[in-house]
């Protein structure tokens, strides 16, 4: 029966997690789909359902408030879009890791049936936090 060595053992578990983690990352923070007509990537949520209301967040670190666009499209999908730009000391440095998107962004998030009143809309530390009524 082979031993297992404690130092093989752990540098393959680390190497596993470090894996993961870029896959986690990736899904996360995806480009658009090729079809689409302007590359986008796509901010984290999560989206809680209370009896009487939706409460989402968004992801947006470094992104102002103000470059920030939400809207319900027909077939009740919420959009979030912006652009987080690219920060004015990067464009003349020489830049070694990009790992927080930049450029524009849109996220689409399938709502089921019904009306919805987005009642709050908060911007702090880097979420978005939105906050759509359930109307009757």
């Amino acid at each position: 029966m082979p031993t297992r060595d404690p130092k093989n053992w752990m540098w393959a578990e680390a190497c596993e997690l470090l894996e993961r983690a870029e896959r986690i990352h990736r899904q996360f923070f995806q480009l658009g789909l090729p079809s689409a007509s302007r590359p986008r990537w796509e901010p984290p949520v999560d989206v809680y359902e209370t009896d009487d209301r939706f409460v989402i967040i968004v992801a947006l670190p470094g992104v102002p408030a103000d470059q920030i666009e939400v809207g319900v499209q027909e077939g009740g999908i919420l959009v979030v879009r912006g652009e987080r730009l690219l920060p004015a000391q990067a464009r003349l440095a020489s830049i070694y890791r990009l790992e927080i998107p930049h450029g524009y962004f849109e996220r689409r998030i399938e709502l089921p049936p019904g009306r919805f009143h987005l009642e709050r809309q908060e911007f702090t530390n880097g979420c978005l936090l939105l906050s759509l009524l359930k109307l009757p």
